[in-house]
């Protein structure tokens, strides 16, 4: 999970906002668990320790020294801590700010994940995310990631890309300003 950004425009580390009672990085944490994801990372930047600490487990947070450079920074960091590992086969890329994008979405895009796979959310046939990015590609990936574009670059020159309809499922709206939140009941 992508958590590192400073919420320019949001007015402070999305990771930490609430809804519902609930901050972003642990509805999230909890959208990834129920869709069947594992391990976890959470890659941290802006207000890395308030946000570890929210953590049931602190040694899920994968720190990215140059978040404040873009997505590209945490994409990097968070390929990077999986790695060591032998598993998985693929990388689902869930975005701390996508409070409504549930684990029926996370769980389609993860189906049949391989280490070839380059696929990733369509809501009406527009792209979004998640994002599921084989081990194969890692490297290659992490190479491309930059700025705040992440993996888009990468994604548009690939003739392989899945785009995996999810419209039915939700609109993989993402939160950038406070607006955005519903207001009090």
């Amino acid at each position: 999970m992508l958590a590192a950004g400073g919420g320019r425009r949001f007015g402070g580390p999305k990771a930490l906002a609430e809804i519902d009672g609930e901050p972003f990085v642990l509805r999230a944490l909890r959208t990834l668990a129920d869709a069947g994801c594992e391990p976890v990372r959470v890659v941290v930047g802006a207000a890395a320790d308030e946000v570890r600490a929210l953590l049931p487990d602190p040694a899920q947070a994968v720190p990215a020294e140059d978040w404040a450079s873009g997505m590209g920074a945490s994409l990097r960091a968070g390929l990077a801590s999986l790695e060591p590992t032998s598993e998985p086969a693929a990388a689902l890329v869930h975005l701390v700010d996508l409070p409504w994008v549930g684990a029926d979405i996370l769980a389609r895009v993860a189906a049949g994940a391989t280490a070839e796979t380059v696929a990733r959310a369509a809501y009406d046939g527009v792209p979004g995310h998640p994002v599921l990015l084989g081990r194969r590609w890692w490297a290659e990936i992490a190479g491309a990631a930059q700025g705040d574009r992440g993996a888009r670059d990468w994604l548009a020159t690939r003739p392989d890309l899945t785009l995996i309809e999810c419209g039915d499922l939700g609109s993989g709206r993402d939160v950038d300003r406070p607006d955005d939140l519903p207001g009090p009941a």
